[in-house]
């Protein structure tokens, strides 16, 4: 396994359990039987950071959209620099600060994590052109 595939393979496992403390939440909030319930506009709501970790969770989705194709299509032209690795690794936990500072809600911070994600993936995305 290629360092990018072991670096995308912790940010699907990570984006696959993102889910959980949020739900935990809902659980808590509404009973077990209404987080299970169909949503409605009269739900009690989700803490306040429950709702922000949903949506670094949706955020981690789209990214994920982005990232792995990149990776997987770096891997079929069997390319990987140092480069490459250090651009995955480094989207890896940019998007672990992201979820920490989304969730804390920590707008600044937020913002520079997800910056450092992009630039992450277009260095991959030049590496597919084999600029980097």
């Amino acid at each position: 396994m290629t360092p990018e595939l072991f670096w995308l393979t912790l940010t699907v496992i990570l984006t696959g359990l993102l889910w959980i403390p949020y739900i935990l939440n809902r659980i808590t909030v509404r009973g077990l039987f209404g987080s299970m319930a169909n949503p409605s506009r009269g739900d009690k709501p989700h803490s306040e950071w429950a709702n922000r970790l949903m949506f670094a969770h949706d955020n981690a989705v789209e990214n994920l959209v982005v990232f792995a194709p990149l990776v997987l299509i770096l891997a079929e032209l069997d390319y990987s620099t140092k480069w490459t690795a250090y651009a995955c690794a480094v989207y890896f936990w940019a998007r672990v600060a992201h979820l920490i500072v989304y969730t804390l809600g920590l707008p600044v911070f937020r913002t520079l994590a997800f910056t450092v994600g992009f630039i992450a993936q277009a260095i991959l995305a030049l590496a597919i052109f084999k600029i980097v």
